[in-house]
């Protein structure tokens, strides 16, 4: 499993901004993904984080449970 910032719609951010404002804290959003890492070779591996590097980013190479097997 795999979690991450949420997608949020324009309606659920404003929700969010309030809770924020009332509560007086930043508030982050997650959700949960149903997938694996995938395994990579040396070559895969250094293209990855090549793209990493240039984007500024950390990418992570997945696979969903149902492909698992």
């Amino acid at each position: 499993m795999l979690s991450s910032l949420s997608k949020l719609t324009p309606e659920q951010l404003e929700e969010i901004r309030s809770l924020e404002q009332k509560l007086g804290k930043t508030l982050l959003s997650f959700s949960s993904y149903d997938v694996v890492s995938e395994d990579l070779d040396a070559e895969e591996i250094a293209a990855l984080q090549a793209l990493e590097e240039k984007l500024g980013t950390m990418l992570v190479a997945v696979r969903s449970l149902s492909q698992n097997s």
